[in-house]
């Protein structure tokens, strides 16, 4: 290009011309996943210290946008509404926080903690999705429930739960985590069911 042809491209280049597409700046929204009990007891002195290992999640659940069963079959990440950290994070301080007030333990712990544990319990979050066309959403948990013994840990049960929350067809994204928030609260009172003979 002679110094000429430059000259008359300067303008152009100073009007700030591009040839790259308008990107709509669509606002990012997120959501807690916290499911709230009906009631909360207090801790029993005598009863066992439970300590929750990080809950994980299988593949496919580690995205923090929305999750969404298609009527064919497909899922479908919701990449403009999302969950406010990796759903395996939340799943797990909420299922610290509902065990704790369920009364069936006088502590439960993190993963970490010093503090003597006689029960053990390790949970992957299985499922979590909204499924419109069914008019639902869907929240599950499994694992196992060890007792610490001198040498070893011992496994007491093998445990999995799962429930389902009502949702509209046309439900909007909120509506969504708003359900399986529900459903996620209803698999952990499925979960403390279960877990309460085992505790004493």
């Amino acid at each position: 290009m002679n110094r000429r042809h430059l000259l008359a491209a300067l303008p152009l280049l100073a009007g700030g011309c591009s040839i790259l597409p308008d990107r709509p700046n669509v606002p990012v929204r997120r959501y807690a996943l916290a499911p709230m009990r009906p009631e909360s007891q207090g801790a029993r002195p005598r009863a066992p210290v439970l300590q929750v290992r990080r809950v994980r999640a299988i593949p496919g659940l580690q995205d923090v946008g929305l999750r969404r069963l298609n009527p064919d079959g497909s899922y479908e990440i919701l990449v403009y509404e999302e969950w406010l950290a990796p759903p395996a994070d939340l799943a797990d301080a909420a299922l610290r926080a509902w065990l704790q007030a369920s009364g069936l333990f006088s502590a439960v712990v993190p993963q970490g903690s010093r503090a003597e544990a006689e029960l053990v319990l390790e949970m992957q979050l299985t499922l979590l999705e909204a499924v419109p066309a069914a008019g639902q959403a869907r929240a599950g948990l499994a694992g196992v429930l060890l007792r610490e013994e001198r040498l070893a840990s011992r496994v007491v049960e093998t445990l999995e739960v799962t429930a389902e929350a009502p949702l509209a067809p046309g439900a909007a994204a909120p509506a969504m985590a708003q359900a399986m928030a529900l459903a996620l609260g209803l698999a952990l009172a499925r979960l403390e069911t279960v877990l309460a003979p085992l505790a004493r």
